[in-house]
């Protein structure tokens, strides 16, 4: 059984809601780690009229196997920590997903 240990991983009854520090404007769109009791992500998007935010969402959705959307930013639009919601029946599935990447980044 796979319990989620991660501090940035909520599950919910509907999905999973993924705490994450944003670097908006980076090379490309990657997850980079865990920084503190967040899962770090860095977009190519600039922080303007909700880009970055897209980017940020879609880039989680991928990264968990499920579809980009998926997932809505649902706390922190206008600051870099926010809060991504996964819409999914196997959240344990997303979770395991995001810890592989957040252990070895690529």
């Amino acid at each position: 059984e796979h319990a989620m240990a991660a501090p940035w991983l909520r599950p919910r009854a509907d999905g999973l809601d993924v705490m994450v520090r944003v670097v908006p404007r980076a090379s490309r769109d990657r997850v980079a780690g865990v920084l503190g009791d967040r899962l770090k992500v860095q977009v190519a998007a600039p922080p303007v009229e909700g880009e970055a935010n897209r980017a940020v969402a879609a880039l989680v959705a991928r990264s968990a196997g499920l579809p980009a959307g998926a997932a809505s930013v649902v706390a922190g639009s206008g600051s870099r920590s926010k809060t991504v919601r996964l819409a999914c029946s196997d959240p344990e599935a997303a979770a395991r997903h995001l810890e592989e990447l957040a252990v070895q980044p690529r």
